[in-house]
């Protein structure tokens, strides 16, 4: 059986008439002949009544019609479906991201996604940054959002958005109320950082404050932002964290900015170089020029 004689099939059907289903399938009357007639053999089944005067619909025939055009129906469903993948309009994200992008834009740009390219279909993975680059390797993640900037053989990295640090303090601290400060203003407060062998980040933040000869005072080492803040906000230290998890309950923290250019915690997105999915390109196109 193929394509080509459901087609035929489905033509005579509509016009139960051999001249008018040839002309619309702009073919002559004896090929139409000849191939309904190998179909109904194929299937041993007479779909057709004929006689010099008129054609009519079996009842075998009658419900074959409707069981292929579901099939047609879906055919072309698939056909579109097949496009859009290409186009990159359409398909499965799996992506990699630790709790304080939950925080920032992504979530509501992923709404925003899910009405303007509803065929997109994004799965979070929260997890640890370096757990992210492990599974983007093993081809377990798709995309990985991160703070580090990663370029190796197999992996590349594109700037999402700038997000400066911050300096998270309990609003009763001495320096609640100043507008910026500098690592070197903080050296004798008690830190509550990110773990560092979970954390590019928390390795930068350490190796920074030993460039400006003091080793931080940390008190309490967690795994994400949300749990620092956490911290902070019962007294036990300050915190340098990203501006975009200041909406985390403002009202219970003071925020200063950190004074550091050569600290940053952009975000970007890491991707393997030969990917083959056109909606990752889709995704981090829009999510760019959000």
């Amino acid at each position: 059986m193929e394509l080509r004689q459901l087609r035929y099939f489905v033509a005579l059907a509509e016009e139960l008439n051999f001249t008018r289903a040839a002309e619309r399938l702009h073919i002559s009357q004896p090929p139409l002949s000849t191939q309904i007639a190998q179909l109904e053999s194929e299937l041993g089944v007479k779909l057709f009544q004929r006689n010099s005067r008129k054609v009519s619909l079996t009842d075998a025939g009658a419900v074959f019609l409707h069981d292929i055009r579901l099939v047609q129906g879906r055919l072309r469903e698939a056909t579109e479906r097949v496009k859009h993948v290409h186009a990159g309009l359409a398909g499965r994200i799996e992506i990699g991201l630790s709790g304080s992008h939950f925080l920032g834009p992504l979530p509501k740009f992923i709404n925003t996604l899910s009405d303007t390219h509803p065929d997109i279909d994004v799965v979070l993975n929260e997890m640890a940054p370096n757990d992210q680059l492990e599974a983007l390797r093993e081809q377990r993640i798709d995309i990985s959002i991160s703070r580090q900037s990663v370029d190796d053989d197999l992996l590349c990295s594109r700037l999402l958005w700038p997000d400066p640090l911050l300096v998270a303090l309990p609003p009763g601290h001495n320096l609640a109320q100043r507008e910026k400060l500098t690592l070197a203003e903080l050296a004798h407060e008690r830190f509550i950082m990110l773990r560092r062998e979970t954390s590019h980040f928390a390795d930068q933040v350490f190796m920074a404050c030993a460039a400006r000869g003091f080793q931080p005072n940390v008190v309490h080492s967690v795994a994400e932002v949300p749990a620092q803040l956490s911290l902070v906000m019962a007294g036990l230290g300050i915190a340098l964290v990203p501006t975009s998890t200041r909406g985390l309950k403002p009202e219970a923290l003071a925020f200063c900015t950190l004074d550091e250019p050569d600290i940053q915690a952009h975000v970007h997105a890491i991707v393997r170089k030969n990917h083959k999915k056109a909606a990752i390109d889709t995704f981090l196109a829009l999510l760019q020029a959000r």
